[in-house]
């Protein structure tokens, strides 16, 4: 698996996909909704497969001495490759937004999300519904991305909207608790959240086995 993810790596994948990482970098923002960049890291991605496609890919992969589902695999290990360096800036950002730049009124007057634990889980779901709607969907086919994509983001930006609503509602307001108010419900809302993304990253993994093994290449 360590040379197939190298292939990713190193030949199917954009330049974009490695630039869009800074996007996590979009929790330091105050008064924007901050998992936009979320789906912004997921659109490198994206754009990972568009040049994949261009290039044929699939069908150079599926002609190496490995497993048809290890191709599979493979994607799968370079979008969380992704995915998760995107998410080690935002918890950064999280962390110092909760501690050192607790007390900075541009930040306590925020009026959407704030940067905390919620978030996060929040953001984990995102990546979660990418890999189950987008990678998935992209694998029934290995060629057709265009439908799978927009369905993504019409569920992503629902979630969104959402999450950013939640806190508006009686009695959620500490979903947007900012430092380290109510951090214990927020931790337990980020564990879900992280289950939730290898749930849907485990199982849509091996549907898209699945579909690939009967792809008639």
């Amino acid at each position: 698996m360590h040379n197939i993810l190298m292939k990713e790596m190193k030949l199917s994948s954009s330049v974009l996909s490695y630039l869009f990482i800074l996007f996590g970098l979009m929790f330091f923002i105050p008064g924007y909704p901050i998992l936009c960049g979320a789906f912004f890291v997921a659109l490198g991605i994206f754009q990972s497969f568009q040049t994949a496609r261009e290039a044929n890919d699939v069908v150079f992969s599926a002609l190496l001495p490995i497993a048809k589902e290890d191709v599979v695999k493979g994607r799968y290990l370079f979008v969380c490759l992704i995915e998760i360096c995107s998410i080690v800036l935002m918890a950064l950002a999280v962390i110092l937004r909760m501690t050192v730049f607790s007390r900075s009124s541009v930040y306590a007057g925020n009026a959407l999300m704030n940067a905390n634990f919620f978030a996060l889980g929040t953001a984990f779901v995102i990546f979660g519904l990418f890999n189950w709607i987008f990678v998935d969907g992209f694998f029934k086919t290995a060629y057709k991305f265009a439908r799978p994509f927009v369905i993504f983001i019409i569920v992503t930006f629902l979630v969104i909207i959402v999450a950013e609503a939640l806190h508006h509602v009686p009695g959620l307001e500490w979903l947007n608790a900012f430092g380290t108010d109510h951090i214990a419900k927020q931790l337990i809302l980020f564990v879900i959240g992280v289950i939730i993304f290898l749930l849907m990253t485990v199982l849509s993994c091996r549907n898209a086995c699945k579909h690939f093994e009967r792809i008639d290449l």
